[in-house]
This record gives structure tokens, sequence and C-alpha cells, in this order.
């Protein structure tokens, strides 16, 4: 008893420890995004309010904003604007974007004496670049458009649908990738599962195959049937299977008895499918204003519309229909087709997370804008480098429809285009004379990359772009995806939907799967995986592999034990508690993945830890910027495209005029942020950059002025312009909000978010 009481309270000190720095971490991260900021240094202030974003074209923002300034000489803060363009760098475990390398392009202060205009243009032009100013991925979201370009560059996916098993038990989905390919063991008489992530052994002797999953073992003579939970497995099993997953990933299941524990049933499938789990007999519940019912007894996502008698189940963004749950007879539905009702489900809804698959909702905006969004990094020429290891000579096929080829016998995205070789590794474009290297930083992609198809393997690489180089580093970044996430028709969808062949020789190599992990879209930290029963229940091990079918990204747990801890605690409630809190965050940041090369990455510099094989970290970030501080004052100060100022308060808009606020219109503010408008759309490359670098000179217009706008706008278009930009900001700071509150109270997440079977290791089995 005094033991159990110890490891309580050992627990419980943990949780309260983590759930006070991460509220500490929230706190800092808040106050880091804060708006308006102050610069000051001997010579005066500047403050400058949030920027209005104008576009984002690769990973250059141009944008304006509202400034104030005071000087030695000028004591009353003179109100004018400023455009500048930037690099963006980009931060998703922190959901923070950096401005680095600011160029000033044009300012304007309207109420001071031709004399003074060119000294304070050079003030503010002279000291903004110094500084590195932060603000909130959610506030950037928030200011952008959908870009068209990008919804079409996701035409193609395969949306046909897997087998999809219906069951009222417990149960746990097992994939094996094809027919299962046996290889020995260090253990004379026993053999593994090489194709699959699961740990599966078998006895050769006594032809009996034994799975461990969390807690429990499993036996059988037939791999695909009749599996039985066993209390012992023989001891040499036992043995193999501490061995391999203590060398291999770490058991990180749950140790303590469970006072009515729940034996899963097991389900082996060697092509693509997907498990429909319900606790028993279907129950159901309305949803506010509409004529939908959700199933409660899920940890799937299933609806029920009243009107034409359908089931509705979403699977990896994609929606099936079907009238019946168990006929296996599902039929692909476009996230614009839906009933109406999907988009009336209320915000507060336990189904409310659904809405991200739902074509011209907000919260389907949001994701597709997120996925436009890239993560960036500044890459050393010199010291990033590449090996890739071959299973026998470099083989390569061709992609059909293109003139390039890929190898098929690697676990790196090699291509073969003319006479040169291009590898994607991390995010990074490498390029080399011959297949086996040696290999360099490439500062440019072929154009041909975008050619790729989604029925190849390596589709993902097209979304890894190169902005701009220099002689010592060259300007990454990628776009979710690279980590397969696609947009389809108004919708974020994970993976291609294609089965892809994987390769098998000395070596087991497979391909990224888009079925089977039951995968659910979180608007924080994009997507996550399940199995079903409790994502703690799939135990790796001999599978240095197991990285090759979630991609780039790893695994991701999305969900909370399940039935593991009772069926109020399951699946679904991690994932609610998740999508509203963020709290399942892994590593979004594919480049702290690499060992070596990366500089800047996530708005930090960093050093690489070459024997760390999880790339750099935190503890390795250099801090050399300078840091602004929140200055007084709201936030609700915003310029129009003219570098005219306004205010807007309770009562309405103000202009700036001769050092006083003056009233201009009776319109009131937005009382909540319910929509998120915005300017410009956010573009990514479809052709590769210019090869040379871009020096993006920040030069005055003459007159103090900027022509990037007519001044001919009637004041209704400028109003309407003002309106938008309020809104979105007031939009964006309401999801920061939300995000960086619900983080910290939500303490630790026992599910082991960011977890990564395979995660910086080679992609190869063992023969």
């Amino acid at each position: 008893m005094k033991e159990i009481l110890r490891t309580v309270i050992l627990r419980l000190n943990f949780f309260l420890f983590m759930t006070c720095f991460l509220g500490v971490l929230a706190v800092k991260v808040h106050a880091q995004n804060e708006w308006p900021r102050k610069i000051e240094n001997n010579n005066g202030t500047v403050t400058i309010y949030q920027p209005q974003l104008e576009s984002l074209t690769n990973d250059i923002l141009e944008a304006r904003a509202a400034v104030s300034v005071k000087t030695n000489e000028i004591k009353s803060p003179l109100f004018g604007a400023m455009w500048f363009s930037c690099r963006i760098s980009t931060d998703r475990d922190e959901r923070l974007v950096t401005l680095i390398d600011i160029r000033v392009t044009a300012s304007k202060f309207p109420d001071i004496d031709q004399e003074n205009i060119d000294e304070l243009n050079a003030f503010v032009e002279t000291e903004v670049p110094k500084w590195e100013l932060v603000m909130s991925l959610d506030q950037l979201l928030a200011s952008l458009e959908i870009n068209e370009t990008a919804l079409k560059q996701s035409e193609g996916l395969n949306n046909e649908p897997p087998e999809i098993i219906y069951t009222m038990k417990p149960s746990v989905l097992v994939y094996i990738d094809g027919e299962p390919i046996m290889e020995d063991t260090d253990e004379p008489g026993y053999q593994y599962v090489v194709n699959t992530p699961f740990f599966i052994v078998k006895d050769v002797k006594a032809e009996n195959f034994y799975i461990k999953g969390g807690n429990y073992w499993y036996t059988s003579v037939d791999i695909r049937k009749d599996w039985k939970n066993i209390e012992k497995p023989p001891k040499q099993i036992k043995t193999l299977a501490e061995k391999a997953i203590t060398e291999e990933e770490g058991d990180d299941t749950e140790n303590e008895k469970e006072e009515n524990p729940v034996v899963p049933e097991l389900f082996i499938r060697t092509t693509p499918a997907e498990l429909l789990m319900v606790d028993g007999d279907p129950d159901y519940a309305p949803i506010e204003g509409t004529s939908l019912l959700y199933m409660t007894n899920t940890d799937s996502d299933v609806l029920m519309d009243i009107n034409s008698q359908f089931y509705y189940l979403l699977i990896a963004g994609r929606w099936y229909q079907s009238a019946s749950l168990d006929a296996n007879d599902w039929k692909f539905i476009k996230p614009d087709e839906v009933p109406d009702d999907f988009a009336r489900i209320p915000s507060g809804s336990e189904m409310a997370g659904v809405k991200a698959s739902v074509a011209g909702t907000q919260e389907a905006k949001d994701a597709v804008i997120e996925n436009q969004i890239p993560q960036t990094a500044e890459v050393s020429i010199s010291e990033a480098t590449l090996e890739v290891d071959y299973d026998g000579k470099p083989k390569f096929e061709v992609i059909e429809g293109t003139s390039i080829k890929y190898a098929v016998n690697t676990d790196k995205s090699v291509l073969q285009i003319g006479a040169k070789y291009y590898c994607c590794d991390n995010a990074v474009w490498f390029e080399a004379d011959d297949p086996n290297g040696p290999w360099q930083v490439s500062v440019s992609v072929p154009s041909d990359v975008q050619d790729i198809p989604p029925e190849s393997p390596v589709y993902n690489v097209k979304y890894v772009y190169v902005y701009d180089y220099t002689p010592q580093v060259v300007y990454v970044g990628y776009t979710p995806g690279y980590v397969h996430s696609y947009v389809y028709r108004g919708a974020v969808y994970y993976g291609t939907g294609y089965y892809y062949r994987p390769w098998y020789g000395a070596y087991y190599y497979p391909r990224p799967v888009t079925y089977g992990f039951g995968v659910h879209y979180n608007p924080w930290t994009g997507w996550g995986f399940s199995m079903t029963v409790s994502n703690g229940w799939m135990t790796v091990g001999y599978h240095s592999h197991a990285y090759g079918y979630w991609g780039p990204a790893g695994y991701r747990p999305g969900y909370h034990h399940g039935y593991h801890r009772g069926y109020q605690q399951g699946a679904r409630a991690g994932y609610r508690a998740g999508y509203y809190a963020g709290q399942n965050r892994g590593n979004n940041n594919i480049y702290r993945n690499r060992t070596n090369g990366v500089k800047r990455t996530g708005g930090d510099r960093v050093n690489s830890r070459p024997a760390n094989p999880k790339g750099p970290d935190r503890s390795t970030r250099i801090e050399n910027r300078n840091v602004s501080t929140k200055a007084k004052g709201k936030n609700n100060v915003y310029t129009d495209r003219d570098g005219n100022v306004y205010r807007q308060d309770k009562s309405g808009w103000q202009k700036q005029e001769n050092g006083k606020w003056n009233e201009v219109s009776r319109e009131k503010p937005p009382s909540r942020a319910s929509q998120g408008p915005s300017q410009k759309p956010a573009q990514q490359p479809t052709q590769r950059p210019s090869q040379q670098p871009s020096n993006r000179p920040a030069t005055r217009p003459a007159q103090q002025t900027s022509n990037r706008a007519g001044s001919s706008k009637n004041q209704s278009t400028r109003m309407e312009g003002l309106n938008r930009d309020a809104k979105a900001r007031n939009y964006g700071s309401q999801r920061t909000q939300n995000y960086n509150q619900s983080r910290s109270n939500q303490g630790v997440n026992r599910s082991g978010a960011g977890s990564r079977p395979g995660g910086g290791r080679p992609a190869g089995g063992r023969r």
C-alpha cells in the first residue's frame, strides 16, 4: 500500500510540475507575440502595431504596420505607417512566426513638417531592421486567404474507401504490409514479421505466432485469425520482446493493473483497412440545430442524417456514406457535397471537430490556409551532409507520366532528372552527379518535380522548396504536403489514398500509408494516429524501418488511452481535448531531425548535434537577436494602404490628423471573432525560384510614401479594408488566446504524443 501511495504521490508531483512548467511557457510565449511592440535605444522609441499582411510568397512576407515614433528631438509620439518585407521563420511546435531580415521599404508620416521627414524616415528604416519581431502563427493565418493554386495541387488523390471493419467489441487493427515476410531473430528457432510496425514473432518449431500489444499477449497458429489472449508467453518469446523493445523503441505502455481490464479482439489485415469500433449496440445523440445524430459510443466520427437515413464516417479527412454500418458498401462523398447541416454543427458540440473536413466552414478554411504555411530553415551549404544507402546497386524506375526516375531500393527519396541525381532528405534538397554521391546541398529544385503525380510514393517531395541562397546558406522550407497533409476541394486530407508497393530484398523499405491507423486531424498539431483501443497498444520491436510508414513526421499519437481506462476517458475524449487544447503536441518541425547543417529553424539559430540522432533541440539554440518589449496601449491602431493611420474603439473609427484622433465613422467594431477574413493569398512556388539570391533593397520611395496603393479609393472602400483587417486581427488574437490558455490548462499529455518509431534512424529492416 505504501508503495502504491508513493507512486501516486510521485506521479502527482510530476503532473503538477509539468502543469506549472507548461503554464509558465505559455505565458512566456504569449508575452512574446503581444502587440504593440516597443523598440527603443538612446536615440528614441518606435512602437509597432500588429502588421497588416499584404502577401506571403515563398518565405517572404510583405506587410505594412502603423507605427508611432519618439526621438530625442520629437517628444510627443508621431503616428505614421511603414511598409516592410521580411523572411518568416516558423515554429509549428510553439505556433510562432519570427519576422527576420526585415527591410523597411517605405514609410510615411502625414503630420510632420517636410524638414523632419527625411530624419524620421531614416530613423525608422535604420532601426527596425536591427530587430526580429515575433507573432503567433494564428495571427498570421487569420490575415491570409486560401491560395487557389494550392487547392489545385492535390487533385488526383485516390478516395476509394478501404475495407471498413465494423465491430461492437473492443478491438485493434493489426496491419501487415502485404503477405507476411518472416526473418530470423537472434534466438534460434524464432522469426519475426518484418513488414509490420507491430511486434509479431513465430515459434518455428511449434508453428505458433505471438503478438504483444500494451500489457497483452496473444497467440494463434494462423496469423490471419483466431488470436487468443494468454497470460504468460513462453520465456524465449518474452525475452525476445524485452530485448527488441528495449533496444529499438522503449516500452511506453502503462504498467499499472486495471481493475476490470478489457482485452481487445484482434483483426489482422494485409491490405488497407480501417476499424469502426462501437462499444456494444450503437447509441446516438442529437446535434443541436441540425437534423443530425452522432454516435456516442465510438471513437470514430460517425454522423447519421435523419433526412436521408444515411450514415457518414470520417476517415483520414475523407467522408464515406452508407445506408448500413455493417454492409461495408461505403461510398466516397466530396467535402463540398456533404449535407448542409454538417456546416451548422455548433462550435461547442461534441462533433465540432469534424467541421475541419466540411468545405466552406471557418474550421476548414483555417485548415486549408495552415496547409499553405511553410516550416522554414536556414541550412549551411558546407555543413549539411547526406549519405544514401541502397539495398544492392541503385535501382531506378520511371515515374509514370514524367521523365523522372526514382530509386526503389533505398529509404531515401532519390530522383534521377536528366543526368543529375536529387535527394530530398528531412526537407533539404541535395544533388549529385552519381547516385552514390558525393552529395551537396542544392540551391534550386528542378521544375520537373512539380510534375510528380500522387500515384508515386515520392509525391510528397514536391512540397519541399528552395527559396533563396547565399554562398554560405540556403533558405528552404516545406508545407504540410511533405508530411502527407493535402488539400482537396476545400478541406484537408491525410495521405494520397494510394497503396505503394514496398521494397523487399536484403532489406525491407515500407512506403507511406493512408489507412489502418485511425488518422484524425488536430488544428494545432496536424494529423495524429490511434490504435483504436489505446494509442499505447502498439508495441514496436525490431522495426527500425517503421519510420517509413509515417513518412518524415514519424508516428505521432493523437489520442489518450481508450477502452484501456473505460470508455468515458476514451479515444474521442482525448481527441476532443487535443482539438481544443492542442495538448497532443509532437515535434512538427522536420528540420529538428537533422543531425547537421541547420543554422536556423523555428525562429532561432541553432547548433546541430552530430551525436544526437534526433537532431538539434532547444538546448542548442543561440539567442542572438534584439528582443522588443510589449508597449503600453491597446492593439487597435491600423494603417490603410495610403499610409493614413486609424484607431478603432467602441464608438467606431478615428483618424490621426494633426496630432489628434478625429472621428470618421460610427460603424461599430466586430463584437466577436467569428470569422477570419483576410487580404492577400499565401503562395507557394509551382516552379523553382530564381537561382540568383534576392537582394531586396530597402529603398524609400520619393516623398516618403509608397506606390503600393492608389490614393483614389473612396472612404467606403477604405473603411471596408480596415474592417476586414480589424476582424482578422480579432479572430487571430482569439485563436492565439484559446491555444495558449488551453495549453497551460492541460498539463501533461500522457499519450506520449510526438514519439516516433524509427524517429531519425534509417528506415531499413534487418535481415
